[in-house]
């Protein structure tokens, strides 16, 4: 199978997890996959996650996903916006809050994958890769 998108493959599957309440879920690994995760980790949105070795040079990455104590979900929506037909890039003066500042926006920026609150802090703009709320 070809995969035209890996980091929306990679979204969509946190998504499906969390939906049916699964304590983790496996993505392929690549450097992109880890910012984006070390992330979400830091804005609370998943517990963790580890690099598996799968034999070769191959690896996939397992994130073990955060629920609340009624085991409610965290994660209530996670987007991919810019995509590889459409890209959206954001100057550093336009990079708002989320939902108010409940959500989290990533960017790539050429300081390497930031939230937008790092964005804000660092006056740096960039691709708008993804939303989690």
């Amino acid at each position: 199978m070809c995969m035209t998108d890996p980091i929306s493959d990679m979204l969509t599957r946190i998504r499906n997890a969390s939906v049916i309440k699964r304590e983790s879920v496996d993505v392929s690994s690549s450097k992109v996959k880890s910012a984006i995760l070390k992330i979400l980790k830091e804005e609370g949105y998943i517990k963790d996650f580890k690099e598996m070795p799968m034999g070769g040079n191959k690896a996939s990455i397992r994130v073990y996903l955060k629920y609340g104590p009624l085991k409610q979900q965290i994660i209530n929506n996670i987007e991919r916006v810019s995509k590889s037909s459409r890209r959206i890039y954001r100057k550093a003066e336009k990079i708002g809050k989320i939902f108010g500042g409940i959500g989290t926006a990533i960017y790539s920026t050429s300081k390497g994958i930031v939230s937008d609150r790092e964005c804000r802090k660092l006056k740096i703009g960039g691709e708008l890769i993804c939303i989690v709320s």
